[in-house]
């Protein structure tokens, strides 16, 4: 863990923060690194989908309806 961390007040559901006691406990990790593990991860994971988003930005869009006609002419539908 860094050594400048910043204190911060999560509320978690009790049987998250169960889960997550006994996941430190028996990784031998505290709270607190496992919690900013799996931010790291999820924010990550947006960092992916943003960067599909913007590489297909110059696609052409297809509406909801005009998805449809295509499924049902290709007879998926």
């Amino acid at each position: 863990m860094s050594t400048e961390t910043i204190r911060s007040t999560v509320y978690l559901e009790p049987a998250l923060h169960q889960a997550l006691r006994l996941k430190a406990a028996s990784t031998r990790r505290s709270m607190s690194e496992i919690v900013n593990e799996a931010i790291r991860v999820a924010l990550s994971e947006d960092e992916e989908d943003l960067a599909a988003f913007a590489a297909r930005a110059a696609e052409p869009t297809l509406s909801y309806e005009e998805f449809l006609t295509r499924l049902k002419a290709d007879g998926a539908l």
